[in-house]
């Protein structure tokens, strides 16, 4: 009985030891194996945000002719706008004005040729 007794205790050990030695995931190493080079990583997936266009001197000037300027609150001085449409590449700026959308609007001349220019408040600049 004794002896019973023991291998039962010895059986019931041995099968938590086994129990325990199986991995806590799927990705983790069993002794004795390699580790798998197919393993992904799980991914996340950030929320889409849209942040405003920046005003700053650094903007990049949109010059398609296609494009029509934002609507909006410009805070651009007379004197900001035409530095901003200089900056872009136009030369001889004059006749700007800031029309009721907010938008500065003027002539001026890019590549030997006259065109109408606009700034909107976002610092994007268009001409046809």
């Amino acid at each position: 009985m004794k002896s019973l007794f023991a291998a039962t205790i010895m059986v019931l050990g041995a099968g938590s030891a086994i129990v325990q030695a199986q991995p806590a995931n799927q990705n983790a190493v069993t002794p004795g194996t390699r580790p798998s080079t197919t393993a992904t990583a799980p991914t996340t997936t950030a929320p889409a945000t849209t942040a405003p266009a920046a005003t700053s001197s650094t903007t990049s000037h949109s010059t398609a002719s296609t494009a029509a300027p934002v609507a909006g609150a410009n805070s651009f001085t007379e004197s900001q706008a035409k530095s901003r449409i200089e900056a872009a590449g136009y030369s001889d700026v004059s006749g700007l004005a800031k029309d009721t959308n907010g938008v500065w609007r003027g002539k001026a001349a890019k590549a030997g040729k006259n065109v109408d220019v606009a700034l909107d408040y976002q610092g994007n600049i268009t001409a046809r």
